[in-house]
């Protein structure tokens, strides 16, 4: 079966003026549809054309010999999970049982953003910052380029993208802006309720 390019679970330019219609066109639609065309292009023909992305990430993670797949197979996945870590009107804080493991964790939402900001801020290059469920206890990572929590055993609950294309052409070199904009006016706290209590 094919991978196919989701849909934005928004209008591209519903996370504006936070992150610009502009950003989305470029990021979504030329970056995230690349990896989508790329990794089609490289499973064609093989056995992995029939398995479902997340089987696809598993069954080759740690495969040196498939790593351009790897690679592309955990952009899509990763560029898919990030925009619904974000929502218009986002930020905030979070509640119920996620809220009550944060503090449990961080010492609450002021130490998790301390920590998370951290994350991504000091990623060198390209990565991603994450919050996971790792044995049950709540952490936060930081993976470079595409890897990610699922090639670890881990549960993804929220990401940031911190790739140069995710805000350079909305904040430039400023990635602290961009997380502090993030983690403000942009973070999904639903989604990762949903995804912690799943």
């Amino acid at each position: 079966m094919a991978i196919e390019l989701p849909d934005l679970p928004y209008a591209r330019d519903a996370l504006a003026p936070h992150i610009s219609e502009n950003t989305i066109n470029f990021h979504y639609g030329k970056h995230h549809q690349a990896y989508v065309s790329n990794l089609n292009g490289l499973i064609a023909g093989t056995d992995l054309e029939a398995k479902s992305l997340e089987d696809i990430i598993i069954t080759i993670a740690g495969d040196d010999s498939k790593t351009g797949i790897f690679n592309n197979a955990a952009q899509v996945w990763n560029h898919t999970f990030y925009w619904h870590s974000m929502t218009p009107n986002g930020g905030g804080a979070p509640k119920g049982a996620l809220a009550e493991a944060i503090k449990q964790s961080f010492g609450g939402l002021e130490g998790f953003k301390e920590k998370f900001k951290a994350a991504a801020a000091t990623r060198f290059g390209s990565g991603w910052a994450w919050l996971v469920l790792d044995g049950g206890k709540l952490r936060i990572i930081s993976t470079g380029n595409a890897d990610l929590p699922l090639a670890h055993g881990q549960k993804a609950l929220l990401t940031i993208d911190v790739w140069e294309h995710a805000y350079y052409l909305d904040f430039q070199n400023l990635r602290p802006s961009y997380i502090d904009t993030f983690m403000d006016h942009l973070i999904n706290w639903d989604f990762a309720e949903a995804n912690f209590t799943s």
